[in-house]
């Protein structure tokens, strides 16, 4: 049995939730996000009380069962409180700018590069440009913005600089040792 799965989502009372056929549409006070469940998956809400059921116990519905309820917890979640990542910029020079609602990132390149925010993720620094944070209500979307960003200039495991998240460690090396004796 998918233990994810058989846990009903509790939708709050400033949330919508409308299921037609197999999309499922939640709208809440930060906004509005829609997905298209698997055709097979059964959705139904009840008392405030959202479920997902599968059709049997076949190894591809159980998959299934508890990835549609985690997406959708995920978007009840998303348009209650919404999703942050944060990002840390490291080293001698480096800095985060917000030029309008886009960012300008410099990382010791020649040039500054800019990140232009798709629709539903906002920007926001810190700390004289060492925090970025990135919010938004989809959270894959979030998540995704926030690699892009880091893949920018990823953390060097030498001397640490770059972008990193602020959970993340960074595995430290050693520098040359010097000649052998």
């Amino acid at each position: 049995m998918s233990r994810i799965g058989k846990q009903p989502v509790t939708i709050p009372a400033k949330v919508q939730v409308d299921i037609k056929g197999n999309e499922v549409s939640v709208k809440g006070p930060k906004g509005q996000l829609s997905m298209v469940a698997h055709p097979e998956m059964h959705i139904k809400t009840e008392d405030g009380i959202l479920h997902v059921e599968r059709p049997s116990d076949a190894r591809r519905h159980r998959e299934l069962h508890g990835l549609t309820r985690a997406l959708i917890a995920n978007m009840v979640t998303g348009v209650t409180t919404g999703y942050r990542k944060t990002l840390v910029v490291e080293g001698v020079g480096y800095r985060a700018e917000m030029q309008g609602k886009n960012l300008m990132m410099y990382l010791g390149y020649s040039h500054p590069v800019e990140v232009i925010p798709p629709d539903g993720i906002t920007f926001a620094i810190e700390e004289r440009g060492r925090l970025v944070y990135i919010d938004g209500i989809d959270r894959q979307l979030v998540g995704q913005i926030a690699a892009n960003v880091r893949n920018l200039r990823a953390a060097g495991p030498y001397k640490g600089e770059g972008v990193c998240y602020d959970d993340e460690t960074i595995r430290r090396k050693d520098g040359k040792a010097g000649k052998g004796k």
